[in-house]
């Protein structure tokens, strides 16, 4: 029957063939703060500030701020430690790479009439990282939930001739039409009953109805995490000032996404009567994708010391195609022997390209200047998360999904306070940030904490700048989407050592 509707039917089951989750919207709508030392150092509460090129990132007025043209670029030295708990089993991984995450300029043209109320107009260039994905954790522990949850949940109610091969049919032919034809579902299903993790109530092409070859009882099971890749924007920027006190600016982003994930289940178990007795399921997605945001903003002088900022940050456009692999293999016990079962189609999942719209932010900001003793700053931010839209919302699937992100997200603020003591010609920073999770249950993605420290030293038309930043966030991860959701707990503590110089043009 597969066969026969491949090509009548393979269109019309193409919005079937996503495979997307609140996870994956999530991952391209938060941004973690990168930009130069001296904006890191302040936790990233530069929005009333300007004069540097990370801060244009925040508000693209602060590039009015700057006297004379400017550059600057920075590396960063970054650690991440993930600690998991699952059940009775608790792990901590680390890993670190060291990274160019900023580089911008930005070219001050003053207006040598005298009489015009517009002192002068800058355009910049900068590259930002928004996120860095690169992470990777393990969790084990003794689960009384089985994997053959997930693969039933997908079976039931299908027809065993739409998630099996046909005599002589090859894995990897059966695994790629059922896929063209009925789509993602329909070969978790197919996994499931050629690795024989499910057995169909009768042998007909009709039956609908399987049960588990996992006999119920305890299971030992891990889980591998690895993920490479980033979210990163290049920016466009135009600002201006308006006599002595009023900046204004706008920013154009491209923005680009590079995700490649990779996941390793495995299950063992010793249970009465189980004829499956081990699993082993890997999944790979990898994601590329480009978009588009703008930022407006502007910065006014209230008195000589007292700056206020106002940004507003449009949502990001972004289109994504994404590409999955999949392999599953079985040990069972037959009459006392072990037989392993190796299902391995080799076959790459191209799913349609889709649409996905984050959230748009504003953003209000404060600073206070000590002439030239220092300076502190604060900055707060609001992003409604349930706004967040897969596209083309008239597809089913987006439907519901964006409904269920409507329903579980919900408005997070973001608040920085910064401050900079200056001495001669040294600089010295530090910033405390707290973000609200995005989850109404505050469970799934905790919030944030995060505090700074930095030092900075001016040669004139030269600064080189040093900080340390940290910050810690708790989540709890499904292995799953269905059937098997226990989650694993993970305590993320991200440290970065930043190095930033910047000169004079």
């Amino acid at each position: 029957m597969k066969k026969n509707l491949l090509l009548l039917v393979g269109l019309a089951f193409m919005c079937s063939a996503y495979a997307q989750e609140v996870q994956d919207a999530l991952r391209y709508s938060l941004s973690e703060i990168q930009g130069t030392a001296r904006y890191r150092a302040l936790s990233g509460a530069f929005g009333a500030l300007g004069g540097d090129m990370s801060a244009v990132s925040s508000n693209p007025a602060g590039s009015a701020v700057f006297v004379s043209s400017q550059a600057s670029f920075s590396l960063s030295s970054l650690n991440i430690t993930n600690d998991t708990k699952f059940f009775n089993g608790v792990n901590s991984n680390s890993n670190s790479e060291f990274d160019i995450h900023q580089a911008g300029a930005a070219f001050v043209f003053a207006n040598n009439n005298s009489n015009s109320p517009w002192r002068k107009f800058t355009l910049g260039i900068a590259y930002d990282k928004l996120n860095n994905f690169n992470t990777n954790w393990f969790a084990n522990g003794v689960n009384t939930n089985s994997v053959d949850n997930y693969f039933l949940n997908y079976a039931q109610g299908l027809r065993l001739d739409e998630i099996s091969a046909f005599p002589g049919e090859s894995i990897a032919d059966a695994y790629a039409d059922i896929g063209s034809v009925f789509g993602y579902g329909h070969q978790q299903a197919f996994l499931g009953y050629e690795s024989y993790i499910l057995e169909p109530e009768t042998g007909d092409d009709a039956n609908s109805v399987y049960f588990s070859n996992i006999a119920p009882g305890d299971f030992n099971q891990e889980y591998n995490y690895a993920a490479t890749g980033y979210n990163g924007k290049f920016t466009f920027n135009f600002a201006t000032q308006y006599e002595d006190n009023l900046y204004l600016g706008l920013n154009l982003n491209s923005h680009f996404v590079n995700y490649e994930r990779s996941t390793y289940f495995f299950e063992g178990n010793s249970n009465e009567a189980s004829l499956i007795q081990e699993v082993g399921f890997e999944n790979n997605l990898y994601t590329v994708g480009s978009g588009f945001s703008f930022q407006l903003g502007g910065i006014l002088k209230l008195t000589p010391e007292l700056r206020m900022g106002l940004s507003y940050d449009s949502p990001t456009w972004l289109s994504l195609e994404e590409e999955t692999t999949q392999y599953i293999a079985t040990v069972r016990n037959e009459g006392g022997s072990a037989i392993t079962q190796v299902i391995n189609p080799n076959v790459v999942n191209l799913f349609p390209k889709y649409r996905l719209q984050t959230p748009g932010k504003i953003t209000g900001s404060f600073a206070y200047i000590f002439k030239d003793k220092g300076l502190i700053s604060f900055y707060y931010s609001h992003k409604d998360f349930s706004n967040i839209k897969f596209k083309p919302t008239s597809d089913m699937y987006f439907t519901s999904l964006n409904n269920q992100m409507g329903n579980t997200l919900k408005s997070a603020s973001t608040y920085r306070v910064g401050g900079e003591y200056r001495y001669k010609q040294f600089s010295f920073r530090g910033g405390y940030r707290f973000e609200e999770s995005p989850y109404k249950d505050k469970t799934t993605i905790g919030d944030l904490t995060g505090y700074s420290l930095g030092l900075g030293y001016n040669f004139g038309n030269t600064k080189l700048d040093l900080t340390y930043d940290s910050f810690n966030r708790e989540t709890q991860y499904q292995f799953f989407n269905t059937g098997l959701t226990d989650s694993v707990s993970i305590d993320s503590k991200n440290s970065n050592i930043t190095l930033s110089l910047s000169f004079n043009l």
